[in-house]
This record gives structure tokens, sequence and C-alpha cells, in this order.
């Protein structure tokens, strides 16, 4: 079955990501029209895949030959979209950063709800084929995971660590999807928080380098159960390319009972346990686009209904409240 969708907003990733998709699941997907907040990008993005241009996402969302919509990049309107489906009564695949106030977060929660409607929240860390296989390991090799440590680095798009060009919306979306990252590959619920800030002076709004360390005790007593240290680091400049590249820290290590892996998304993986090191080529398998693009047509197309991600975006989006609260008061805070 072919499912009718309408594209509201493009972003970074869309020729990289979701248009070689896409095409690639033409049997799954009929694009009916795109709507972005810049006309000639939706002009353009509509003239690659045969389709129109839409001129207001109420518009697009409202029509009748539209089964879902696929929300894929931050603009303006936040996540009114998504409550115009819902209104509809339309499916929603998105990819945008959910508000980080409980009321809206609650607000958006009851109405997918109360839509009925199927909805999924992109999370890729965990469809990477690399986090598909580590989970694997863990359930069969590698055991109880025991502590993750989750670093990024991101080369600055300016000149000076003090002037960068950034997105503070993307980086929260960044924090909370390398939570989520850790959440599903601990596989329980972080029980309380401490994070550290770097700013060049105190007051400044933007941060150089954030850390948090999550708590996974099951029992209230810190260091019973996993542990991850997650940290985003923004303090080199582009232009040093040499710098930017050296030593770069795998993006997940984790320890576990029985051996250590690194992962390095998307596809390259690393684990050691007491039969030595086990390197695993991944290239072949299905991209991680593809891969969410089917299980939104899965949960669509099926009997059942399915709300995926929500809750667990909107959970990673408290701890990382939480975490901006432990930077604020000097303190470990509850989750």
């Amino acid at each position: 079955m072919k499912l009718r969708v309408g594209i509201v907003g493009l972003g970074s990733h869309w020729d990289t990501r979701y248009l070689p998709a896409l095409r690639s699941l033409a049997d799954r997907f009929e694009v009916r029209g795109v709507c972005e907040q810049v006309g000639h990008l939706a002009s353009r993005a509509a003239g690659e895949l045969g389709t129109v241009a839409v001129d207001g996402y109420r518009a697009l969302t409202a029509r009748e030959d539209i089964d879902g919509i696929l929300y894929l990049a931050d603009q303006w309107y936040g996540t009114a979209p998504i409550l115009a489906a819902c209104d509809f009564g339309k499916a929603v695949y998105s990819a945008i950063s959910f508000p980080l106030e409980p009321a809206a977060a609650e607000l958006l929660r009851r109405r997918v709800d109360e839509s009925g409607i199927a909805f999924m929240a992109e999370l890729p860390r965990r469809h990477a084929s690399a986090t598909v296989r580590l989970k694997e390991l863990i359930a069969t090799r590698l055991g109880r995971p025991k502590m993750l440590f989750c670093h990024r680095r991101v080369p600055l798009s300016g000149g000076h660590p003090t002037a960068p060009a950034r997105d503070p919306s993307s980086e929260a979306r960044d924090l909370m999807e390398l939570v989520d990252w850790c959440r599903y590959v601990a596989g329980v619920e972080p029980t309380s928080v401490v994070a550290v800030r770097h700013a060049e002076t105190p007051a400044a709004d933007i941060d150089d380098y954030q850390m948090m360390s999550l708590d996974f005790s099951t029992t209230g007593r810190s260091g019973d159960g996993p542990l991850a240290q997650i940290s985003c680091g923004y303090y080199m400049p582009r232009q040093w390319e040499e710098a930017v590249g050296f030593r770069p820290p795998p993006g997940l290590q984790v320890v576990c009972d029985n051996g250590i892996a690194f992962i390095d998304l998307p596809s390259s993986l690393v684990w050691f346990d007491s039969m030595g090191r086990h390197q695993e080529s991944l290239e072949s398998e299905r991209p991680v686009g593809e891969c969410m693009l089917v299980q939104f047509h899965r949960k669509v197309t099926s009997l059942v209904r399915a709300v995926s991600g929500l809750d667990d975006t909107l959970r990673a989006m408290e701890v990382v409240q939480a975490a901006a609260e432990s930077q604020r008061e000097g303190r470990r805070v509850r989750v």
C-alpha cells in the first residue's frame, strides 16, 4: 500500500537523508505536496519529486488526498503542523525539536493521544545499524551495560569561539538525542542527573562545553545501576581542519559485564570480549533514513494504532531540562 504524504520543512538533511530515502521507497510513499518556509526550496524539492509546492502547512494537511505528513525540519511555526494533523486526523512523522516548556509538551502529548493518529518521532541514533547490532550483542554476548560515555564535538561555523553562528534549538535537540541514545542502550530510565557547563563568561547564553552525568540507579542509591556521561563541545573553529579531525572520541563507548563496545554512527562498531577484538562491517545495511520511514509506513498501515517515540522524546527533553536546573543550582537533580 502506498502512503500519500505531504512534506513540511526540508532542513539540512533533505539532500543526504530524506530525498534518497523517498526515492528508494517510491513503492511505499507518494509525495503529494511540499510546504517549506523558503519558497524557492519548496519549488525545487517539489520538482525533484514530481509534485507541487503548497503555501501553508494547514492547507497541505487538510487535503483529502494526503494520509499523513512528514515534518522534517524545525520551522517558525513550531508544533502547529502537528496540531493541525491532529485536527484533520492525519498521521505524523516528526523530526522537529519538541517544546521544553512542560505545559506545551503536555498539550502536544494530549492532542496526539486524543486525536488517535499514528505518530512517530524521529530518533536516528536508535535506528542506526550500529546501535541495532549493539543491542543484539548486549542481549547475547556483552551483557548488561555498566557505564556509557557519549561524546559529541561540534566544529564551530564562526571564526572565533566567542562569536559562533549557532542554533540553540538544534543544540537542545542534539542533547535530547544523546540522552535518548543512552536511555535506549542502557535499557532503564535515569533517576538523577548532575550537569556542568562552561562559557566564555558566567552570564553568557551560549556554552562552549556541556557535560551531564546520568545515574540509572534502580534503588535510588548511586552506583548500583548504569552510569552515563554525556558531553557536547563547541570549542573547535571549523577552519582548524587538522585539529577538528585529530583523535575524535567515539560517538558512544559502552562498558558491559562481559566486554566493551565502541560506536561511530552510522555503521562503525568495534567490540572486545575475552576472545579479543571484533570489528563488524555494517555498510551494507539499509540507511537510517530508509529504516525510519519504513517503520513509519508500517505503523500507519497496520491495524493497530501506534505512537512511537513521543514519550521517549519528551522524557529525554525532561532530562535535558533537569540538567539545565542542575547547572544553575550546582546540585544533583532527580528526574
